[in-house]
């Protein structure tokens, strides 16, 4: 189980962390073997909110980037990995206290012999199996600080890749909530005032105006039900995603999305790319390379055509000719694989279609945020026109009969 402490070091430094122990009186032992006076031992239990979202726990990409650039700068400078962890561990010191404690427990298992991407599997959460497999063939090679660079690298890319994709998503989803929320608030507190005062007045009622109260009435009735209906729907569409063919056939339907679909295509292209290409250029077998990269796709589809071409490969089949008989591998992709096959840099190959990617992505972007600001602004001007119609009509004919 994971346990929590916070313990004092032999030069009087306060120290926190997690370490996987059977119980408390183990995590003790633990920290004093390695000359650390306990002061705090718990198990961990996540507290207030976060034990009903266990998603906010993880770690983020950032930490992973930080980590990871900062330990390659180090060790780029000639230290070895042991003096480097250390650095980095003073260098978060009243920074990242999660972070810290990680980095301490990652000294601890180093010094008990283990080797570092063992440490690193501890963290399954944080280190991806496409990060410790690149940490543990560097470790065979010897070229950890070079890996780590190539990785920081990796992962810099693909947190810019996100940050392009949700900076533009984001405008357009806060506009989206806020119309919603304002439509709840009219259907549930402004339209049952509203339809008070008209049946009291007795005034006839067009349809638009109607049907809006119809609504709201409808909403207030029978809110708990429509929320449950939601959460319960909610609910089994994520269940039924977890299948296979549920799965399947949703990703399906979101490639073939009008924009959107092209947009994730080409994040999954850009991200397959890049990986392979650093696992290939790490030393990594083809086959393995493949699989692994597999993992960085969120669609099921590509997943499935990325394992079949390493099944393939396997057979003899070269990887160009493998793609080939996949519709969802671009030609440009395909070409530029076959001439890296041929040249014998295919990991080159692979990071300039990488690249291409991005760019692609990039503009994408740009295209799908021109589009969806206008039409936005006009779904939000016909929703809340359609209630300021529906609303003022009544009043307008009871001011006109006086």
């Amino acid at each position: 189980m994971k346990i929590y402490y916070r313990a004092v070091t032999q030069d009087g430094k306060t120290i926190r962390g997690l370490i996987d122990a059977k119980n408390e009186k183990e995590a003790a032992e633990y920290l004093r073997n390695h000359q650390f006076l306990p002061i705090k031992i718990v198990r961990e239990k996540p507290g207030g909110m976060l034990r009903y979202f266990p998603f906010l726990q993880r770690s983020s990409l950032s930490d992973v980037v930080f980590f990871t650039r900062q330990l390659a700068s180090i060790m780029g400078s000639g230290l070895t990995l042991m003096q480097s962890l250390q650095i980095l561990h003073n260098q978060l010191q009243n920074k990242n206290a999660a972070l810290q404690g990680i980095v301490q427990n990652l000294i601890n298992d180093v010094q008990d012999g283990k080797r570092f991407s063992d440490a690193l599997e501890r963290y399954p959460k944080m280190f991806s199996p496409i990060y410790i497999a690149l940490i543990r063939t560097a470790e065979t090679s010897g070229l950890l600080d070079k890996s780590l660079l190539r990785l920081a690298e990796n992962l810099e890319k693909q947190q810019e890749l996100r940050r392009t994709i949700q900076g533009a998503l984001l405008y357009p989803l806060i506009v989206i909530l806020m119309m919603i929320v304002v439509i709840i608030i009219m259907m549930i507190f402004v339209i049952p005032q509203l339809s008070s005062l008209y049946t009291e007045m007795a005034v006839d009622l067009p349809a638009s105006t109607a049907v809006v109260i119809g609504l709201s009435n409808f909403a207030v009735t029978f809110w708990p039900f429509i929320l449950g209906g939601g959460l319960f729907l909610t609910y089994v569409t994520r269940e039924w995603y977890k299948k296979p063919v549920g799965r399947k056939l949703i990703d399906t339907y979101l490639l073939k999305m009008p924009i959107f679909g092209k947009l994730m295509s080409e994040t999954m292209m850009a991200e397959f790319t890049r990986t392979f290409s650093v696992l290939i250029s790490s030393g990594s077998l083809v086959v393995d390379s493949l699989n692994k990269s597999s993992a960085v796709v969120g669609n099921v589809l590509y997943q499935e055509a990325i394992v079949t071409v390493g099944m393939r490969v396997e057979k003899g089949i070269s990887i160009g000719d493998a793609m080939e008989a996949s519709p969802l591998f671009p030609p440009m992709v395909v070409e530029m694989v076959k001439i890296g096959e041929q040249t014998g840099k295919l990991d080159e190959s692979l990071m300039r279609a990488s690249d291409y990617y991005e760019r692609e992505v990039s503009q994408t972007v740009k295209t799908l945020t021109t589009l969806l600001e206008p039409a936005i602004m006009i779904l939000l001007a016909l929703g809340v026109g359609f209630l300021i119609f529906a609303v003022i009509t009544p009043i307008y004919s009871l001011i006109s009969s006086f």
